[in-house]
């Protein structure tokens, strides 16, 4: 065979397979294409709206230069995380942050305090949210209450509210003139404005309260609606024979009903919990408690420290994945017995 002769069945092949792609002939041919069109733009979503700016973000946090162009490496940003971590330890915590500053000296525990905010909060409003849930999603698979298409639909209204909104509800309440805080003044005989004070405990108090029922808002509706397809799992007859032999309801639910739903119960923790972790609007409104988000809106606008800012969203970033991959390990190891 000549080498045209070669060239021109080369393009015949070409034509063949390029006229199967945009033409397809059998069944299998225009599967293949409707997985190519659903799978493309999934494909360029996560390039450039996941890996890039997570690479940008972690190349900022090393680099020397960020203002003008990125350039050079150093680790002084986590240093500096790490040191401030270290120094709200208690009373080891002034000489480790020394030891890891880059400056050499101790440096303020303010993103240390930050952290522990961000998750001491986050795991309450968590165990609150999934507890609930996990009540509501109960009642509403197992009873035929009236109007549960109602009930399911007040549920989960808040999912589709900006957390803003969410926040100026929980001023209603809890702020200077809100309903809570003028019934508070009128038992204890104080002036509304003199409880919300900051720095006063009462004023501090009604600040973080708002702050978890705006999260509580926001979090109960996904961690119901995630319960109640695990629930469409569970085996009745199960409940059912228990219930013969004499069972309560809480020993039923208990000995029965909760081990076939533990998988959801995680995956709904794994879920409330990046939740509580990168809520925005609502800190950004209420600035009752200085949690990670807060501290990059106040590293971005204020200080336009963005190397640290992008550390400490990288180090929050590897948080999440390695406890959302051990979440989902369990997950699976449960669902495997």
């Amino acid at each position: 065979m000549s080498t045209l002769q070669e060239y021109l069945l080369i393009d015949r092949v070409k034509e063949s397979s390029l006229s199967k792609v945009i033409q397809p002939e059998t069944e299998r041919d225009r599967e293949r294409l409707r997985i190519v069109a659903l799978t493309v733009p999934f494909f360029l979503l996560a390039v450039f709206g996941a890996l890039v700016p997570l690479v940008m973000m972690i190349r900022i946090s090393v680099a020397e230069e960020f203002l003008r162009a990125v350039s050079g490496w150093t680790v002084a940003p986590y240093q500096q995380l790490f040191a401030s971590v270290a120094a709200f330890l208690p009373v080891v915590g002034t000489e480790l942050s020394a030891m890891i500053s880059p400056t050499g000296e101790s440096v303020s525990p303010v993103y240390g305090r930050t952290i522990w905010n961000s998750l001491w909060f986050g795991a309450l409003t968590t165990i609150s949210s999934v507890t609930l849930g996990v009540a509501l999603a109960h009642g509403l698979e197992k009873y035929e209450l009236p109007r549960k298409g109602l009930l399911v639909t007040l549920i989960s209204f808040p999912i589709s509210l900006p957390g803003i909104v969410a926040a100026f509800m929980m001023i209603v309440l809890f702020g200077r003139t809100g309903l809570l805080t003028n019934f508070l003044a009128v038992l204890s005989g104080i002036r509304p404005i003199t409880l919300q004070l900051t720095g006063q405990p009462s004023g501090t108090a009604l600040a973080i309260l708002g702050l978890y029922f705006g999260y509580l808002y926001s979090m109960i509706p996904r961690a119901t609606l995630l319960l109640r397809g695990t629930y469409a799992e569970v085996n009745t007859a199960a409940e059912e024979a228990a219930r013969s032999l004499g069972a309560t309801p809480i020993q039923t639910f208990r000995y029965v009903t909760l081990p076939q739903i533990r998988p959801g119960i995680v995956g709904a923790v794994i879920l409330t919990f990046r939740t509580a972790l990168a809520i925005f609007g609502t800190v950004l409104v209420l600035k009752s408690l200085s949690v990670v988000t807060f501290r990059f809106d106040q590293l971005i606008k204020v200080g336009y420290e963005l190397n640290i800012a992008s550390a400490l969203a990288t180090l929050f970033f590897v948080f999440t994945l390695c406890f959302t991959f051990v979440g989902l390990r369990y997950t699976s190891a449960e669902v495997a017995q």
